[in-house]
C-alpha cells in the first residue's frame, strides 16, 4: 500500500490531528523559509489535497464549510479594522484608486481575451476576472501594524468598488450569454446592488449597534452576534446573486464602531486567524492539480504568460499612477500594488460561474483552457502578492511608525 492509498483510508480523527499539526507547523516553517504563512498554507493544501497525498478529501462538506467561513471571516476582519473616520475623510481617494485598479486590468484582460480568439462577451468577462482582487495578504499588513495606514485604508476601500463592479460585470455577461442583453435586467441588478449596500451600511449598522447594546453584555453574546451578522451579510449577498465575501466585508464595516474595543472582537479574531482562515487557504490549495497545472503551463504558455503579465502590469501601473499623484513614496506605492495582486475568492468564483454558464447552443462562456489559465493566475498571484506585501510592509513600517499617526503621516508625504 503506497502513501496516497494509506492516506485515503485514514480515520477521521487522524485527519483532524494532521490538520492541527499542520496549523501548528506551517507558520514556523514559513518563517524559516522566509515566505508568508499564507503561501505556506496554500502549499500545504496542494500537498495534502486530493490531487497529491489525499490526506484530506477535496469534496468534504465540513472542510468546505470551514473554508467558506474562513473566507468570510477574513473579509469581515478587514471591514472591522478599517478606521471609519479616516475612511470617510479619504473616501474620494478610495474611489479614485478603485476605479483605476479596476479599469486598467479590465482593459488589459479584455485585450488579452480578444487577442487569443475569445468572443467580445467572453473577453469582457476575462477582463473582469483581472479587475477584482482578494486581500489575502491583509494579515501581513495587520501584523506589521499598518491596518490604519492611509494607503492601506485606501486600498481596502478600493476593494469594495472593484469587487462590486466585477461581480456586476459577471451578472451582466452571464445573463447576456444565456438569454441575450436586456437593459431591464441590467437596471434590476443595479437597483439590487444599491439596495444591498443601503441595507448593509445603514440598516444593519443601526440594528447591530442596538443589538450589541441590548444583548451583547457578555463576550459569549457578542461573539454569537458577530458570527450571526457575518452569516446574515453573506446570505443576503448570495440571495441577490452577489459574492458572499462582499456581504461579510460590509458586515464588518456595519458593526465596526460597535465592537472595535471589545474583548469579544479579540476572541473571534483569534479563532478565525488560528483555524478558519488557515483552513480557507489550505482548501484553496486543493484546487491545484499539479499535472493540469504543469500541462497548462506548457501547452498554453502564451495565454498563461499574457494573463499573468496583464494582471501584474495593470495593477502595478494603477498603484504607481495614483500613488505618484498623491506623492506617496515608492515603497508605499509598491505596498498598494502588492495588496491588489492576489486573485483568489472573487476571481475563482467568477471563473467557475463563467465556465458553468452555457447558452442554448451549448457553448460555454469561458472554456477549459481559460479556467486552467485562471487557476495558474491564482497560484502565481497568491504567492507573489503576499511575498511582496511582506517586503514592502517592512520598508513602510519605519515611515508609518515615525509619523504622529498612520493617517496623518501618509497624508503628509
Amino acid at each position: 500500500m503506497n502513501i496516497e492509498t494509506a492516506a485515503i483510508h485514514l480515520p477521521t480523527m487522524a485527519r483532524f490531528a494532521i490538520v492541527m499539526f499542520l496549523l501548528l507547523a506551517t507558520p514556523y516553517a514559513a518563517r524559516r523559509l522566509r515566505i508568508p504563512a499564507v503561501v505556506g498554507y496554500i502549499l500545504v493544501g496542494i500537498a495534502v489535497g486530493p490531487h497529491m497525498l489525499s490526506v484530506l478529501p477535496g469534496n468534504s462538506k465540513v472542510g468546505e464549510f470551514f473554508a467558506e467561513l474562513g473566507k468570510l471571516l477574513l473579509m469581515f476582519f478587514v471591514g472591522l479594522e478599517i478606521d471609519m473616520q479616516q475612511f470617510r475623510e479619504n473616501s474620494r481617494k478610495s474611489l479614485v484608486f478603485g476605479l483605476a485598479t479596476f479599469a486598467l486590468p479590465m482593459v488589459a484582460g479584455t485585450a488579452v481575451g480578444l487577442i487569443f480568439g475569445y468572443s467580445t462577451l467572453s473577453a469582457i468577462l476575462i477582463g473582469s476576472l483581472l479587475a477584482s482582487h482578494t486581500l489575502i495578504a491583509y494579515p501581513v499588513v495587520l501584523k506589521a501594524g499598518l491596518a490604519r495606514f492611509l494607503p492601506v485604508t485606501v486600498t481596502v476601500g478600493a476593494t469594495i468598488l472593484t469587487d462590486m463592479l466585477s461581480l456586476l460585470v459577471l451578472a451582466v455577461c452571464v445573463t447576456t450569454h444565456k438569454t441575450g442583453f436586456s437593459l431591464e435586467s441590467l437596471a434590476i441588478q443595479l437597483a439590487e446592488l444599491g439596495l444591498f449596500i443601503f441595507i448593509m451600511v445603514f440598516v444593519l449598522a443601526r440594528t447591530g449597534r442596538w443589538l450589541f447594546k441590548r444583548l451583547g453584555q457578555t463576550d459569549e453574546a457578542s461573539f454569537a452576534l458577530m458570527m450571526g451578522i457575518v452569516g446574515v451579510g453573506a446570505a443576503l449577498a448570495e440571495s441577490l446573486h452577489l459574492e458572499g465575501i462582499l456581504g461579510a466585508f460590509l458586515a464588518g464595516i456595519a458593526v465596526n464602531e460597535a465592537v472595535r474595543d471589545t474583548s469579544a472582537k479579540e476572541k473571534i479574531e483569534f479563532l478565525g486567524n488560528v483555524f478558519f482562515i488557515p483552513c480557507f487557504f489550505i482548501v484553496t490549495g486543493f484546487l491545484v492539480d499539479i499535472r493540469i497545472f504543469a500541462s497548462t503551463l506548457t501547452s498554453q504558455a502564451a495565454l498563461v504568460a499574457s494573463i499573468v503579465f496583464a494582471l501584474l502590469a495593470s495593477k502595478w501601473l494603477a498603484a504607481q499612477a495614483v500613488g505618484r499623484a498623491w506623492k506617496f513614496p515608492a515603497a508605499t506605492r509598491g505596498l498598494m500594488a502588492s495588496l491588489t495582486f492576489p486573485q483568489v475568492a472573487a476571481t475563482l468564483a467568477t471563473a467557475i460561474v463563467g465556465y458553468q454558464a452555457v447558452n442554448a447552443a451549448g457553448v460555454r462562456l469561458l472554456d477549459e483552457r481559460m479556467l486552467n489559465a485562471v487557476l495558474v493566475l491564482v497560484v502565481v498571484t497568491s504567492v507573489i502578492g503576499p511575498i511582496l506585501t511582506e517586503r514592502y510592509a517592512r520598508r513602510v513600517t519605519g515611515v508609518a511608525t515615525d509619523a504622529p499617526s498612520p493617517g496623518r503621516g501618509a497624508q503628509a508625504q
